[in-house]
């Protein structure tokens, strides 16, 4: 009898027991390479336009809708801090050609519509936002990327690792296990633990570059906003004057 439940339980094992178990360094890496390999590693600038719905503290209507809704990025390419602002970013939401808001960063300073933002409120910021990229640089020395246990995402099986920063910044990561495409991402926020869901997804090629177009938001569990990219430029030409704070 004892025999039949061991011989039994190694057979369930087996069934539930996953074909490999890739280290959190190795399904960090296979991921990079689902994003475009070098080309995503080395992208120097990223802009997307397409809309967005946002939400707010409580009440489950949307608080507003932007129809068009932009971000440019001019990447770091020596980033060690997950969650603080490097290299350049614009964001832009507008509706029927009304700014709802504006944000940037030029490298030093953070403004908005009302003008710039001080330091620590910027910071805070953000804190709030940045996060997503730092895997780029997953494999560059002082980065730690250690498996958790396996979860899904809207139905997909995903590897979950946890990747520290030389800074000790903490991303986890949700990583597709049959496409390696980063379905999830989640980290400590001065809002409250953020995650962000990432869909439908479209491969660019010159650089390779695979783009999620549809990405929700997070904060606390709850919905915040989703975003709905249309078009994606990699290593486009932006104008520096465009992150430039307001005179």
């Amino acid at each position: 009898m004892v025999v039949g439940l061991v011989l039994a339980a190694a057979a369930v094992a087996a069934q539930v027991a996953p074909a490999e178990m890739p280290d959190g360094a190795t399904v960090l890496a296979r991921a990079t390479a689902a994003a475009g390999g070098d080309g995503g590693v080395n992208a120097r600038t990223l802009m997307l336009a397409g809309s967005a719905v946002f939400y707010g503290p409580s009440g489950a209507a949307p608080r507003s809708r932007a129809d068009d809704y932009r971000m440019w990025r001019v990447f770091d390419p020596s980033r060690e801090s997950s969650h603080a602002a490097e290299g350049k970013v614009r964001i832009l939401a507008q509706s029927g050609g009304r700014v709802l808001f504006t944000v940037g960063y030029d490298g030093e300073t953070t403004w908005n519509e009302r003008g710039v933002v001080p330091k620590a409120e910027a910071d805070a910021y953000w804190a709030s936002n940045f996060g997503f990229g730092i895997i780029r640089h997953a494999a560059d020395p002082g980065f730690k990327a250690e498996r958790v246990p396996d979860d899904a995402v809207d139905g997909h099986p995903v590897y979950m690792v946890r990747l520290t920063d030389p800074k000790g910044g903490v991303t986890l990561f949700g990583v597709d296990q049959a496409t390696y495409a980063i379905r999830s991402m989640g980290f400590t926020t001065p809002r409250g633990w953020h995650v962000r869901h990432y869909d439908d997804f479209v491969r660019l090629a010159r650089p390779d570059w695979l783009q999620a177009r549809r990405v929700t938001l997070y904060y606390n569990g709850v919905k915040a906003n989703e975003v709905f990219w249309r078009d994606t430029v990699v290593n486009g030409s932006i104008d520096d004057a465009l992150f430039a704070p307001p005179k």
